[in-house]
């Protein structure tokens, strides 16, 4: 190791890249470019998978929505085009039949209506929901709390309400927990407020009351205008979708073929097509990232197996004066790992700072498509890592070439 630390060394060193400025630079560039690119593809694609993560929030991801529509085949003495809701019973079948793949499932029925604070007003939707709505789609509190059980057993005529709706009903620092509301001409006490959502959510501005005070005021019985479903970590959403939705054909008797009776819409599947996106994304940028860096290194290799060329000459004298086979060898791949180690240091600086220009120009606000564009620092260290190791292996071919050199011919070469 003595060679490292040889002033000797690095003055020969210093020398060669001298002689050859653009060279060098265009070599280092070459292999800078490489490792930039990997830094940054893989920045921007975290970027946007937190900016996916964000979007999604709270909501569970793997949560299938189903609705009735209108059948379009006759079946069993019914006509096509015929109407039908989902009921309570629908609910309890499921539950039953697939209590190893449901592990969450929220029945609910929505309106709009007019809702009043004394003098203010509005048009909201109102909407009927069991406390377990909380765990699918979160909300976030800003006073009090969200709809319980207890509500839900006595019927409670409470409601949960939206800041939105809370700025436009209420004096400005007013409390409103506590306060009531009506809702369709009916009092409703306010028991929380919740935050908008930046994320992704289907219910807007909403005034939540229990799912059996809706069943009540609305007189609905026991119908159903849509159910939310989430499964079990480990199953198959799509096929879960299918058998929930062939068991409510035979239960409503709806054909089995029947295309329109029946709406859904499979969170998870779309969920899992973005994901498919995000992982191809990233082999692409591994991919190309590798690539461009192997593609610099070569041509590191090139660069030194030219400059070898070009000293044939110095390097008989020295063989002359006694330097040794590995002498030589040592100062070419020397060379070859310092000139990958500055371009590699350069790449990730760069990267680094392109990354933090974005993160400032578009990863801030709640419409950020690429939020927090990093790249883990194992990930760099590897990387870096991998270069030296590349540059290591690829100065072997001119330092073997070097070597190889006999001092009577170096010496005659022109």
């Amino acid at each position: 190791m003595k060679f490292l630390f040889d002033s000797d060394t690095w003055q020969e060193i210093y020398g060669s890249i001298r002689k050859n400025k653009i060279r060098t630079v265009i070599t280092i560039i070459g292999v800078l470019w490489g490792i930039f690119l990997l830094v940054v593809l893989l920045g921007a694609a975290r970027g946007m998978e937190n900016g996916f993560n964000k979007l999604f929030g709270n909501f569970a991801t793997n949560s299938v929505f189903v609705w009735t529509q209108s059948t379009d085949t006759p079946f069993k003495g019914f006509q096509k085009g015929r109407r039908f809701s989902l009921t309570t019973n629908d609910i309890e079948a499921l539950t039953s039949e697939y209590s190893k793949e449901i592990k969450l499932l929220a029945p609910r029925n929505q309106t709009n209506n007019l809702v009043t604070h004394e003098f203010k007003s509005g048009n909201f939707n109102v909407s009927g929901d069991y406390p377990v709505l909380d765990q699918i789609q979160k909300k976030k509190l800003i006073y009090g709390r969200f709809l319980n059980e207890n509500d839900m057993l006595s019927s409670a005529k409470v409601a949960v309400i939206s800041e939105d709706m809370y700025k436009q009903l209420f004096d400005k620092d007013a409390m409103p927990i506590g306060e009531y509301i009506k809702i369709n001409a009916i009092n409703y006490k306010v028991i929380g407020v919740y935050e908008p959502s930046n994320t992704i959510d289907f219910d807007g501005d909403t005034a939540y009351i229990p799912f059996t005070t809706f069943k009540k005021v609305y007189n609905t019985a026991d119908k159903i205008d849509w159910m939310m479903i989430t499964a079990n970590e480990g199953t198959d959403i799509e096929q879960m979708e299918r058998d929930i939705l062939l068991t409510l054909k035979s239960l409503h008797k709806v054909h089995p073929e029947d295309k329109r009776a029946f709406g859904s819409a499979n969170l998870g599947k779309e969920i899992g097509k973005v994901t498919g996106f995000l992982t191809g994304m990233q082999f692409l940028t591994w991919f190309v990232g590798i690539a461009t860096l192997i593609a610099g290194v070569f041509a590191i290799g090139n660069i030194l197996l030219i400059t070898v060329k070009e000293r044939t000459k110095e390097i008989g004298i020295r063989r002359a004066l006694g330097a040794t086979p590995k002498s030589i060898r040592q100062q070419i791949i020397l060379e070859s790992v310092f000139l990958t180690t500055i371009a590699g240091m350069l790449g990730i600086v760069f990267g680094g700072l392109i990354l933090y220009i974005i993160d400032t120009n578009f990863g801030q606000g709640p419409d950020a498509a690429l939020i927090n564009p990093t790249v883990n620092i194992p990930i760099i260290l590897i990387a870096f890592v991998t270069l030296i190791i590349l540059g290591t292996l690829i100065g072997l071919i001119p330092a073997h070439m070097a070597t190889i050199i006999k001092p009577i011919e170096a010496l005659r070469e022109e």
